[in-house]
């Protein structure tokens, strides 16, 4: 069996839970073929369906220079239908070229994300009790080595470690990896008050009456990471994130929030500044829709992916915009973004008073 081989069976069986009859979106490029015929063949084998969207190189950039304004404000079609009415749903991340939309209009990009929210809400509601089944994972391709600063050699050996597929079984891999973060999940499903605390950070906020979460794997591939949703005016302080953060083909470094009774009231960057004050021009995206403790020790570099970056063993995240719905988190937003920071310096984490983290490693 091939390391594709796995990677398609893992994502089948464990991440999807494909049963005969499911019928299975996937997204994609033509550069993740060689993932995606095995993916084919692994779901056709369990007597399910699925469709495939491929995309080509500048697909996005062509869209925002010569849509229509009708086209621009319409959904798509097929897309609208996947997310209403299938049964699962897989992102292949296997990018071209990552800086190809960085130059679109400000003004287009707000139009298409208003006219996407009535879907994108409709995709938080069904994948929050799994009636749709999601999933969103990496292949490797020069664009996204090149970005993370590694050969594609480098980067297939860090895409597939971090996903386990390099264990005999992946799938009874992530099962341990459920395992050991529901210990955790269940010590901070009892706490009320978080705080995140390092050098440059000090922030806290209420979790009370709202549900951590277990990521394990099967949502997002690879995973490992505990994530809530805080309660949207009780978060306050001030909050770094020293991992460059990259959103809609843009790159902002050195974040710093300053947060009153769960609004963003002032923020700066080292670099993006112009992208932070466009982000928070969005309705909604000033208040927070996520909370998280990254938990995956095999990744242990930023990468400028957010799918490996916020899982690096020893960072916190938080998130701007749209909250999870299984979580409880009540905020919507057109965005959802994630800003990242290391905690293995100097970072501790405290519930209703007790240091449960330090430097990066749980103490319960």
């Amino acid at each position: 069996m091939t390391i594709l081989d796995k990677y398609a069976k893992l994502l089948t069986h464990y991440c999807l839970e494909i049963q005969p009859g499911d019928k299975l979106y996937v997204q994609t490029t033509m550069l993740a073929m060689p993932l995606a015929r095995a993916l084919y063949k692994e779901v056709v084998q369990s007597g399910a369906w699925v469709e495939f969207d491929f995309s080509f190189p500048e697909k996005g950039k062509i869209f925002f220079d010569h849509a229509t304004e009708e086209i621009l404000n319409s959904e798509p079609v097929f897309y609208k239908q996947a997310i209403e009415t299938f049964d699962a749903y897989l992102a292949i991340r296997a990018p071209y070229n990552l800086r190809e939309d960085s130059s679109i209009d400000s003004d287009k990009r707000k139009s298409r994300a208003n006219a996407l929210k009535g879907i994108q809400q409709t995709y938080f509601d069904r994948t929050s009790d799994r009636r749709l089944k999601r999933s969103l994972c990496q292949f490797p391709t020069q664009a996204a080595a090149q970005e993370a600063g590694m050969s594609l050699s480098e980067y297939e050996h860090f895409v597939f470690n971090a996903c386990r597929l390099y264990e005999e079984d992946p799938e009874q891999s992530w099962l341990g990896v459920r395992k050991d973060q529901q210990h955790i999940v269940d010590f901070l499903n009892k706490a009320k008050q978080i705080q995140y605390k390092s050098e440059l950070t000090d922030i806290t906020f209420s979790v009370d009456g709202r549900t951590w979460i277990n990521s394990d794997g099967q949502a997002n591939m690879p995973s490992g990471e505990v994530f809530s949703g805080p309660v949207e005016n009780s978060v306050n302080g001030v909050v770094h994130f020293d991992y460059p953060a990259v959103y809609m083909g843009q790159e902002a470094e050195g974040i710093t929030l300053w947060v009153e009774n769960g609004e963003v009231k002032k923020w700066e960057a080292k670099k993006g500044q112009s992208l932070l004050d466009m982000i928070f021009s969005i309705p909604g995206a000033r208040y927070f829709g996520e909370v998280a403790i990254g938990t995956n020790y095999n990744i242990q570099r930023a990468t400028k992916n957010i799918l490996f970056d916020e899982k690096i063993g020893g960072s916190i995240h938080m998130a701007v915009g749209q909250s999870y719905k299984q979580t409880g988190g009540t905020n919507t937003s057109s965005i959802h973004w994630d800003m990242i920071s290391d905690m293995q310096m100097s970072g501790e984490i405290w519930a209703d008073g007790e240091k449960i983290y330090d430097r990066g490693k749980f103490l319960i």
